[in-house]
């Protein structure tokens, strides 16, 4: 007991014991079940890969692959850009910075709870605030969860909104950049735009890989912005990737084809990582 490999297999076994119990063990079942038809309160018979072959005849599989990149693509870029900005006016020197700092990330710690996502589709319902601003200035009200075309920028919007995390991290990347260098700049006549470009996004672009990395998991991962606002309405608009998963797995009770899907999202979320660390040899700047 008192050897040091002891010690270490005791304060370690809380994350072994976790991880197997609650990812990796669950993850060999839901691969075992990918093969079969299982259906929760049914026995599990091997089928083989007919449920693989199936999600290629499933339209609204399609259209779930689809709303879900349409998704990553817009908020992904959309929150990194607006997180940079705000750490970049959060870096400079000015009174009460830290107490911002906190402000700006409260909606990273509350931004994923339902209570939220309910506030979320009061703001954008019909009589919302978002339309009595509109109204206001002489706009039309708009239905943004009954158009095909509108209902995902709420979503967007969400999820931008939640930005603190990524907030935090950039600021302090940016807190690292030597003032050296931007003081050599403004000598050598760059302003500050020049400098942006120049000097703080290549030193910061590791950073901005590990945000880009992580926020596009995230990303397709969503689930609860879709299943308390939209439903994944309308006309499948908004039926995330995970949201149709879980449909299939707790709604229809269809626990085999849901595990295919969660395997085959598995291999496309792996090969968009390994795509986007693929590109970083171009644009990071080690």
């Amino acid at each position: 007991m008192n050897n040091e490999n002891v010690v270490g297999y005791v304060f370690s076994s809380p994350f072994i014991i976790g991880f197997l119990m609650v990812t990796f063990i669950p993850m060999m079942v839901s691969f075992y079940y990918s093969f079969t038809d299982f259906k929760l309160g049914g026995e599990a018979n091997i089928t083989g890969f007919a449920n693989y072959i199936r999600l290629f005849e499933d339209e609204r599989f399609f259209n779930s692959v689809k709303a879900t990149f349409i998704y990553v693509g817009l908020s992904v870029p959309l929150k990194l850009a607006f997180a940079l900005f705000v750490a970049y006016l959060l870096t400079r020197k000015i009174r009460g910075v830290t107490l911002y700092r906190s402000l700006y990330y409260v909606p990273s710690l509350i931004g994923g709870s339902i209570a939220v996502a309910l506030v979320w589709k009061e703001l954008f319902s019909k009589t919302g605030l978002v339309n009595v601003l509109l109204n206001s200035v002489g706009m039309e009200s708009l239905s943004w969860f009954g158009d095909k075309k509108l209902a995902m920028i709420p979503l967007v919007l969400m999820t931008v909104w939640q930005f603190g995390s990524s907030m935090i991290i950039f600021a302090a990347g940016l807190k690292e950049i030597p003032s050296s260098y931007y003081e050599a700049a403004t000598i050598d006549g760059a302003n500050k735009l020049q400098s942006f470009f120049k000097i703080t996004l290549p030193l910061l672009s590791p950073i901005i890989l590990y945000n880009l990395v992580m926020q596009t998991i995230s990303a397709f991962m969503s689930f609860t912005q879709a299943f308390v606002i939209t439903k994944g309405g309308p006309q499948d608009s908004t039926n995330f990737y995970a949201l149709y998963v879980y449909n299939h797995a707790f709604k229809y009770y269809d626990m085999g084809y849901a595990s295919a899907m969660s395997w085959v999202m598995l291999v496309v979320m792996s090969l968009v990582t390994l795509l986007i660390f693929k590109s970083s040899k171009k644009w990071v700047k080690v």
